[in-house]
């Protein structure tokens, strides 16, 4: 059986795609809480499914090397990888938000393509909020040094969100976080496509999971007013996406973002034409 792994595996969208995945997979669960990683192997479990989990913290290089060392443990190996693990703008920090969701990336998609092989596939979770920002709150000299210079990346990324002042500090600094996901799976596809294996990035809207919940008062719930599907979307829905871009089925989609928002970014953008 294949090996799939799902950073952030314990929250909503890890765990519905998970549920997915793990019909013909064996799945390895990647998250920072213990207790959290064990309630989801057992549901999972309960299933049917073959499942564990793995303590992991995506900011370190050398604990995702280890996360991806556990799981090809007894000679399996990772055919497919999905990093949902992140943080939303009202669970920490601009600088907190640009290491996690920027540098965690990268250590992810390096140390995940330092072992594809053909047939492999990484879809990285960006997000609805990194469609659209203007190109001048773009820090996009510093996106090239993301993999070389970490530090002098996240700093840009900070000291770039502040342009619009204290409160929307975090928020900003997420849409900068995803616009560099979205950017960085184009900019790896080449890499990956050398070694026969795929890399794109899945960007949610507004989705009904803990983390689309926290949201709802500080901007989620805003973007029904726009979208065509005038509800969050379900987690399962999101987790068809997923599964399906990591699947040996799509083999020809790389490099390139998948937009799953309910058509709130049309809504945007044509209710700016009006």
């Amino acid at each position: 059986m294949q090996t799939a792994v799902i950073t952030g595996g314990a929250g909503g969208m890890g765990l519905a795609t998970a549920k997915i995945l793990g019909r013909d997979h064996r799945v390895v669960l990647a998250d920072l809480g213990r207790e959290r990683i064990d309630a989801a192997v057992e549901e999972l479990k309960a299933l049917g499914l073959s499942a564990s989990g793995f303590v992991s913290d995506i900011t370190d290089r050398r604990s995702v090397e280890a996360m991806l060392d556990a799981a090809e443990a007894g000679g399996h190996h990772v055919r497919a990888l999905v990093h949902t693990a992140g943080i939303s703008p009202q669970m920490g920090t601009a600088d907190r938000v640009a290491r996690i969701n920027g540098t965690g990336t990268v250590n992810v998609t390096q140390a995940y393509l330092a072992r594809v092989e053909e047939g492999d596939a990484l879809v990285n979770v960006a997000s609805v909020a990194g469609h659209g920002l203007p190109k001048p709150l773009v820090p996009s000299r510093a996106f090239r040094v993301a993999e070389s210079d970490p530090a002098a990346f996240e700093r840009a990324i900070v000291s770039r969100s502040r342009v619009l002042g204290k409160k929307l500090h975090s928020g900003l600094a997420y849409s900068m976080s995803k616009t560099f996901v979205i950017w960085y799976s184009k900019q790896q596809a080449g890499a990956f496509g050398a070694r026969g294996a795929r890399i794109l990035s899945v960007s949610p809207g507004s989705f009904d999971t803990a983390m689309g919940r926290l949201e709802s008062d500080h901007g989620a719930a805003d973007l029904l007013k726009v979208s065509a599907i005038k509800r969050f979307g379900k987690p399962e829905e999101i987790a068809a996406v997923l599964a399906f871009a990591a699947s040996e089925a799509p083999g020809y989609l790389t490099g390139t973002d998948i937009l799953v928002d309910g058509g709130t970014r049309a809504g945007q953008v044509f209710a700016k034409r009006r």
